[in-house]
């Protein structure tokens, strides 16, 4: 295979995983249902300091499910006065 075809191949796969790849806010980290691994979800909760959101991770794999860890992270969006 052409280098030029395993670039442009390389170059689809990697806008697929990145247009999959944003996360979805929720308003209480109760209203997450079924976190798959890897996902990432924002819950607005007020619970982290201004101008950030507390992101919800679908860390590892346990005997129980999907292990979650949270941290506070910049919020990203319209930009307000």
């Amino acid at each position: 295979m052409p280098l030029r075809h395993v670039a442009c191949l390389s170059l689809l796969i990697s806008a697929a995983f990145t247009t999959t790849a944003h996360a979805v806010t929720v308003g209480r980290e109760q209203d997450i249902t079924d976190l798959k691994l890897g996902q990432r979800v924002q819950v607005d909760d007020g619970t982290c300091p201004a101008g950030q959101v507390k992101e919800i991770r679908g860390a590892k794999m346990t005997d129980q499910g999907v292990a979650r860890t949270a941290t506070c992270v910049p919020r990203f969006g319209p930009k307000s006065k």
